[in-house]
């Protein structure tokens, strides 16, 4: 409230315009939410009514007032539209708004907000399909990579990251995390854990907000899924005796599947790169630490010790899931190759909503909650 009386008149036309530049970008990001499962292309054709396809006029196009004007409804064949539309122009349009009162006049400003536009489509669309569009998230780590280039030239403009190398490092740390998990859940419980989609989003998360943006993010959206995972679990407890007799049907058809592993090659593969690329610089931050004595001795030396050994740990069940794999892979004709692929209508968790949340807020307030965190710990 204080930030808002403190606002010039040029405060208040940004903030103006950042509302209604956001909401624009929602009616893109809508288009995108649609056409990206299905193959579509989002320049061509124009904007049109599904049920009719009739061109939808610019007068029936203006970001949330013409949805109300409308009623909802399409103006030539009255089918309904989705309240999805109106609902994702608003909240682009807020979080532009967030976007600009924290970063102010700044190319952060610019930057991020393309960032939230990105997120807003993996949430929708991961809700929607249980997909993650790979138009973002493989788009979003190269970008994320010059971004970080953006932030060494031009340091004092609010960016994350003050290089590209800080960049590369979240990628891979981003990827390795959820691929090494999904590695040892494989070869413990003989089934996926997560999507590959999972991967590109936290990589792309890192290429934005660097390593600590990545560890920072997971631990927010691990919070938020367990407490939402707690009311869902609340929920359907109130449906035990329907959900019973739906396992018992299946039952039967549970006991018949293929006990083999589903180990994906390229998650190793990811793993072991990643792993080798993250040992090389923690060695290259003690050396150079070292010759700095900056950080004591002893810290800098527990630091590589922890970190190189989980990271020889993730290259050791690197190896063990692609030996694997490839024991399985001579043990199978082509034919059967196919039942052991990783389904991700029976196993997929939707973690890439809680994801973009944590990602979303670890880049307002990351450095403030790191902070509150260490303060919890030291009590």
């Amino acid at each position: 409230m204080e930030l808002i009386q403190n606002f010039s008149l040029k405060d208040y036309i940004f903030l103006i315009f950042s509302f209604l530049f956001g909401s624009v970008f929602g009616s893109f990001c809508n288009v995108c939410i649609y056409r990206f499962p299905i193959g579509k292309s989002i320049i061509s054709p124009g904007s049109h009514c599904p049920k009719c396809n009739n061109p939808i006029a610019w007068y029936d196009n203006i970001p949330i007032v013409s949805w109300i004007i409308l009623l909802g409804k399409c103006r030539h064949c009255k089918a309904p539209i989705s309240f999805q539309y109106p609902l994702v122009e608003f909240l682009s349009a807020l979080l532009f708004v967030i976007i600009f009162l924290r970063f102010k006049y700044t190319l952060a400003t610019l930057v991020y907000c393309v960032f939230c536009a990105g997120l807003i489509i993996v949430v929708f669309q991961d809700l929607s399909t249980w997909t993650i569009p790979n138009e973002v998230t493989l788009l979003g780590m190269p970008l994320g990579v010059g971004i970080g280039l953006l932030g060494m030239f031009f340091p004092n403009q609010g960016i994350r990251l003050e290089g590209p190398f800080e960049a590369i490092d979240g990628i891979a740390l981003g990827a390795l995390i959820i691929c090494l998990l999904d590695l040892i859940v494989v070869l413990l419980m003989r089934k996926p854990g997560m999507g590959f989609g999972d991967v590109k989003l936290l990589s792309m998360l890192g290429a934005f907000l660097g390593w600590e943006g990545v560890l920072g993010s997971l631990v927010i959206a691990s919070f938020i899924g367990s407490i939402i995972g707690l009311i869902v679990m609340g929920y359907y407890s109130l449906f035990r005796k329907k959900l019973n007799e739906e396992r018992q049907k299946n039952k039967d058809v549970e006991s018949n599947e293929d006990t083999s592993y589903p180990v994906d090659p390229a998650e190793a593969v990811i793993v072991f790169i990643s792993g080798v690329y993250l040992l090389a610089r923690i060695l290259q931050f003690y050396i150079a630490y070292t010759e700095k004595a900056i950080i004591p001795e002893e810290i800098l030396r527990g630091i590589t010790l922890v970190g190189g050994g989980g990271l020889l740990f993730s290259i050791f069940i690197a190896i063990i899931a692609y030996y694997v794999w490839q024991k399985e892979r001579k043990g199978k004709s082509i034919e059967s190759q196919e039942e052991i692929e990783i389904s991700l209508e029976s196993h997929y968790i939707p973690f890439g909503p809680y994801l973009s949340i944590g990602g979303f807020l670890y880049l307002l307030w990351g450095p403030e909650i790191v902070s509150k965190y260490l303060q919890v710990l030291s009590l």
